[in-house]
């Protein structure tokens, strides 16, 4: 409002504006009383003395970036995933007199482009700041909670959740490798929708994931989630998800009461897993058959489980073919709701013939000379 400016809101990945930060601005200008001020468009905000908001994502529109021209601010939200050949044109880009980019990520690991270039080494003349959850002064209780469920299970992950320390890749993480975070539309063409739920107890979290199968790839279009949710408001936070009551919905089988209660109260196509001997390594080498699994931006929780979610290890670091009761609550429920096709491979035999691949080509990728240990 005290100057004319050009505003870019960019990220990586922007298929819609709805991926973007416009929503949370109009937001902010209503709460502030500037409406008069701002004039909110479908695809901009522009201001009264001329100050322009445009939307724009970096991966899919580079060229057209690089050729804006007079661009003063650049707000480079959830920069965490931002590719190094994205930030070397759009840095020159930004090249008014008095220019400057905002960045703003969480961390994930040290080798990330937006960590090695604005963290580890910082160009001159840049402000980096750590935030975290004690510099919010309006801190919800709903987070708070959630933080401190993190920190109880598992400190060392909780200081990366909430504490914007980097966490480095493990050979033990269950789904090393096969996950992105992307937007995506879903294609009619795809196997599902598929739908499955955790049922919290105590402090651990309620979850409900939806799924999708595209051959070898696994799509995670929605997640709910929510710590210390009572029976009564389970359905309100299952709602979350668009048409959630619509859908066949496969829980554990341990709370038929919860099923009972849900079905009751709008979720008449809750179902009971069968589970049984085996099927939790089942489900694992299901998921881990995939080449890819591609999370949507908007499902925070299942995108830090995978990153999270690992296998135990011996004192001398040996992974171990049992799994970690902890990071697992949405993993869970998509195993849940991809049983059918978990039983129908497991049946058929082709899981164990997807492990037999798996430890091939582990071994084929150890160095000459060392012994050869695979672990599934």
């Amino acid at each position: 409002m005290q100057s004319r400016h050009r505003i870019l809101c960019t990220r990586e990945f922007q298929v819609s504006i709805a991926d973007s930060v416009h929503k949370l601005l109009k937001d902010q200008i209503e709460q502030l009383g500037l409406s008069g001020f701002y004039s909110v468009q479908q695809a901009k905000i522009i201001g009264a003395n001329g100050t322009e908001f445009i939307f724009a994502g970096l991966h899919h529109n580079i060229t057209s970036i690089k050729s804006m021209e007079g661009v003063t601010r650049c707000w480079v939200e959830e920069a965490e995933t931002c590719a190094e050949l994205s930030w070397s044109i759009l840095v020159p880009t930004i090249r008014a007199e008095g220019s400057e980019i905002w960045v703003s990520f969480n961390p994930r690991e040290k080798t990330d482009p937006t960590y090695r270039r604005f963290v580890e080494s910082p160009p001159p003349g840049a402000l980096v700041v750590q935030l975290n959850w004690q510099d919010n002064e309006w801190f919800p209780l709903e987070l708070s909670m959630e933080k401190d469920y993190a920190y109880s299970v598992d400190p060392e992950a909780a200081s990366w959740v909430w504490g914007g320390e980097c966490r480095r890749m493990s050979n033990a993480q269950v789904l090393r490798g096969r996950c992105v975070v992307e937007p995506f539309e879903i294609d009619p063409k795809w196997d599902g929708p598929y739908q499955g739920a955790d049922f919290g107890f105590a402090a651990d979290p309620s979850t409900l994931v939806r799924c999708y199968v595209a051959g070898r790839v696994l799509y995670i279009s929605h997640e709910s989630y929510g710590i210390g949710i009572e029976l009564d408001n389970l359905p309100a936070l299952y709602d979350e998800i668009p048409g959630a009551r619509k859908l066949t919905t496969r829980a554990d089988n341990s709370r038929p009461e919860t099923i009972s209660h849900l079905c009751r109260h709008g979720y008449p196509e809750f179902r009971a897993c069968e589970k049984g001997a085996g099927s939790v390594e089942d489900g694992v080498e299901y998921l881990r058959s995939f080449e890819r699994i591609v999370i949507h931006q908007r499902c925070k929780h299942v995108e830090e489980e995978s990153r999270l979610w690992s296998f135990k290890q011996n004192s001398a670091g040996d992974v171990l073919p049992d799994l970690i009761d902890k990071h697992n609550h949405c993993w869970d429920a998509i195993r849940y709701a991809l049983e059918p096709l978990v039983k129908t491979l497991a049946g058929a035999g082709i899981l164990a013939y997807a492990k037999q691949q798996l430890s091939e080509a582990a071994a084929k990728k150890k160095p000459e000379g060392e012994v050869r240990k695979t672990h599934i």
